[in-house]
């Protein structure tokens, strides 16, 4: 019970730290079926769900909080569509697509899926993804909609499914009536690909618009105004919602911080780091590290930091960090440089570890374990061609013997109880790649 109320509480935060505690009361007021989900968040969940919803879909709003939007999508429900979503969310640009979902009892019905990002209005950033969803009627009877064909939720867009424009080609939805030959009538409608109606198309981006209205009014209580195009003037770089997906699913507490910015801030904060310190995502995000000193912190260690990220070398320190509630943790913090593919330094990775917690590290000494972290790290920024990395760069980062390492991280190359992504460099005769 007490993991699902912190879950809750969340989810819930995702929302109310942003828009104030007033704005699921104004959202719930909106006519439409929609949803709101959160790209920073592990598994990219929805953080929120429209009363319509249910009547839509058949699926309460509680049920779905939580979970990744692919939870709409069915056996028939057209891949081409899904990666065309998948592609919006990455780009972090509003789609529009018509597609095939499911209902909870397993009906297959097509809905028009209108996708937009939520934008922070000062920095660029996305801090949520607002997918409406309106039922596509049959083209014999567009003036009557049988309630169970109702559009579905923001359908596929889950996790980080996208739609591609294919409505008048959807080999995929040709097969929808098989699944339910032998049950019923159900999915007859669903056999053909349906093509959305203007009216439908512009019910949709009226329902958008209502809704971006009441979260930028809401908004400005925090001080955080949302809107739903990026500025121009974007201080912090805003990763992309498939990198932060990915960097979502390491365990370990890090943060990702940007050497070419003023001062150095943080452009990304793990989940883990968060609970460490107490810190909301949003309380630390372009904000330098040195948040986290207090009266005790060490200035020769700090120093110490300053003098390794000057010199673009890697650092391993014993620092006396604070937490937000003003508590103080005795902290293991390990530094690295990620180069790009010219050699030059793109990020600092910093992993945080609290010395007076209890860990299993697996057999691997802790820092180890946060080379770990590194190494995950940086095989999803290679993934995402935005560091390409070699391990001559691991060379600086480490601080134990290439003989350890490879007894360390080549036998361990996966470490799934920490969420460390596959991560197995090659060492040869003093040479390491990934």
């Amino acid at each position: 019970m007490e993991g699902a109320e912190a879950e809750e509480r969340r989810l819930a935060a995702s929302l109310t730290a942003r828009y104030s505690d007033w704005v699921v009361e104004a959202l719930d007021e909106l006519p439409g079926s929609f949803i709101l989900t959160d790209p920073a968040m592990p598994g990219h969940p929805i953080v929120y769900a429209s009363r319509g919803l249910a009547s839509l879909t058949g699926y309460p709003p509680r049920e779905v909080l939580g979970r990744n939007a692919r939870l709409f999508q069915g056996a028939d429900t057209d891949r081409a569509a899904v990666a065309g979503v998948r592609e919006a969310v990455r780009g972090q640009r509003p789609h529009q697509v018509s597609i095939l979902n499911y209902r909870r009892d397993g009906e297959a019905h097509w809905v028009l899926l209108h996708l937009a990002p939520v934008f922070h209005a000062s920095d660029g950033r996305v801090l949520h993804f607002l997918a409406v969803q309106v039922p596509i009627a049959p083209p014999a009877s567009r003036r009557r909609t049988p309630p169970c064909r109702a559009a579905r939720p923001p359908v596929v867009f889950a996790a980080c499914r996208e739609e591609a424009r294919v409505e008048e080609e959807c080999p995929c939805a040709s097969h929808a009536g098989e699944v339910f030959v032998d049950v019923d009538k159900r999915g007859q409608d669903a056999e053909e690909p349906r093509v959305a109606s203007e009216h439908e198309k512009e019910k949709a981006l009226s329902t958008a618009n209502s809704i971006f209205s009441a979260l930028n009014r809401y908004s400005k209580l925090t001080g955080l105004v949302v809107c739903g195009k990026r500025c121009d003037s974007v201080g912090i770089p805003a990763l992309s919602s498939s990198l932060n997906l990915s960097l979502g699913r390491i365990k370990q507490s890090f943060v990702l911080t940007d050497p070419h910015l003023p001062d150095m801030p943080i452009i990304y904060a793990s989940d883990a780091f968060l609970s460490l310190t107490g810190y909301s995502r949003e309380e630390i995000l372009g904000c330098n590290c040195r948040f986290l000193n207090g009266p005790g912190t060490s200035v020769e260690v700090l120093e110490q930091i300053n003098q390794h990220i000057c010199s673009e070398q890697a650092c391993t320190v014993h620092l006396l960090n604070y937490r937000k509630g003003g508590s103080s943790f005795r902290d293991l913090l390990h530094i690295s440089p990620i180069r790009n593919a010219s050699g030059k330094v793109a990020f600092h990775v910093w992993v945080h570890l609290d010395e007076g917690a209890k860990y299993d590290f697996n057999g691997l000494t802790p820092e180890v374990w946060q080379l770990g972290a590194v190494g995950a790290v940086v095989r999803i920024l290679f993934f995402f061609e935005i560091t390409p990395y070699t391990l001559g760069a691991w060379v600086v980062t480490l601080k134990t013997t290439l003989c350890e390492v490879k007894q360390t991280l080549l036998v361990r190359s996966r470490i799934s109880n920490f969420g460390v992504l596959e991560f197995r460099p090659k060492i040869e005769q003093g040479q390491s790649s990934i």
